[in-house]
């Protein structure tokens, strides 16, 4: 499956974003002295364990889309510029017919003609 410029473009901008928003979540709660992440012996409250558990799974599923964006935009990358393996055209597996890409025997009218 390709995917086309923009929506890889959207996907690599989404990974840079969750990249910054979430370290700078992560290193905001850390430092937070509101009392909901630290409790007054500076132990770490369940508020904590939850959201930072909560930047971390966003970040990896940020992560995963931007690296899926990344790889849209350098497969349509070499298809432009013909590197080794890709010609451009489409593949034999996407020719119409049979699943193995050769195309069906053209009919030639009436039933049960061969």
């Amino acid at each position: 499956m390709k995917l086309s410029r923009p929506v890889s473009w959207f996907l690599l901008a989404f990974g840079v974003w969750s990249w910054f928003i979430w370290i700078t979540f992560a290193k905001n709660l850390w430092q937070d002295g509101s009392g909901l992440a630290f409790d007054d012996a500076g132990h770490p409250t369940a508020y904590f364990w939850v959201h930072l558990l909560l930047a971390i799974a966003s970040f990896l599923l940020g992560t995963a889309i931007g690296v899926i964006g990344f790889r849209g935009l350098r497969a349509l990358a070499g298809d432009r510029t013909g590197a080794p393996g890709t010609s451009g055209a489409p593949d034999a597996a996407d020719a119409p017919g049979s699943p193995d890409g050769l195309a069906a025997p053209a009919s030639r009218g009436g039933r049960g003609a061969a």
